[in-house]
């Protein structure tokens, strides 16, 4: 997807209110420090920015007014006049009674119900956010071209490898040729025999891990057709993405590295994907599943002992 593309596409489809706290988390690390100080204090005080006008909000933040309409439009808002309305359109769901929220950073001492409440509402955040901010018109992209590959080859590595696993083994229940590598030699070598027709799938947290993004080049340069499942849309990979899927980008800590925070948020995109085809090709999928279920049924039963 091209800069040219991707600036069409955020100005034609502003996010909604509830989706504007996600946005912000998962494109900050992306922006400059100024910008992270305007997009902080939108997300932190969405009452207090949306009664302020741009010069209000430059002169809060110790930006410009130029800083503040760029904010919005990388927030996907044509201006900052449709960047308020959002804002105080967040501040109305704020105020409509939502549960405090609750820091999931992990100490060393807590106690074990302590650990598992914080991960609980950490993973039930990142869950929302990447909802929230899933662009539902990429995924559903991704998920035509899916249904009628003739092969699906998923690049990940480290924690991203295991989300690839997952996705290609869900693909093939369903009857499709998908295959996950992480070797990134042999990723190369198999992006090569790729072709139109076929798909070759991306997972990189950082957007710019190169023995992912290699294979999806080769594979782009082929003619397949390509995905990125990135927490950073504007990272090297999505140079060579057809479509986009973003995930959301959680709050680290010490004891909870971007190898938890992301996994959740991709697991949920690959289900996305994986619902979506098998939707498409359910008179192929359905039998295929019952199939494979069939196949397993006798090692899920009790063995008796004589």
């Amino acid at each position: 997807m091209t800069n040219d593309l991707k600036e069409s596409f955020i100005l034609d489809s502003p996010p909604a209110p509830a989706a504007l706290a996600a946005k912000v988390r998962t494109l900050a690390p992306s922006m400059t420090r100024s910008m992270q100080r305007v997009a902080e204090a939108v997300a932190g005080d969405p009452a207090g920015c949306a009664a302020l006008t741009v010069t209000g909000l430059a002169e809060l933040t110790g930006t410009s007014e130029a800083t503040v309409v760029r904010t919005a439009r990388l927030l996907g808002y044509p201006g900052y006049r449709d960047l308020r309305l959002a804002l105080a359109g967040l501040a109305a769901h704020q105020e409509s009674g939502r549960a405090p929220a609750v820091t999931a950073d992990i100490a060393v001492d807590d106690p074990i119900a302590d650990v598992v409440a914080k991960l609980a509402y950490d993973e039930q955040q990142t869950l929302a956010d990447t909802a929230a901010g899933l662009d539902t018109v990429q995924l559903g992209a991704a998920v035509a071209a899916a249904a009628t590959a003739r092969r699906i080859d998923i690049y990940g590595v480290g924690a991203s490898s295991l989300v690839g696993q997952d996705l290609a083994q869900k693909l093939a229940r369903i009857g499709l040729i998908a295959h996950s590598h992480t070797d990134p030699h042999l990723a190369v070598t198999n992006a090569v025999q790729l072709r139109s027709g076929d798909m070759a799938i991306a997972i990189t947290h950082s957007g710019s891990t190169g023995d992912v993004i290699e294979p999806l080049r080769v594979a782009f340069d082929r003619g397949a057709t390509t995905v990125a499942i990135t927490g950073r849309p504007d990272g090297p990979v999505t140079q060579y993405a057809d479509h986009v899927l973003t995930t959301s980008t959680a709050r680290e800590s010490e004891l909870r590295p971007a190898a938890m925070s992301s996994r959740t948020s991709q697991l949920l995109v690959v289900d996305c994907l994986f619902i979506g085809v098998a939707q498409r090709t359910y008179e192929t999928a359905a039998p295929a599943l019952a199939a494979s279920y069939e196949a397993l049924a006798h090692r899920h039963t009790p063995r008796t002992t004589r």
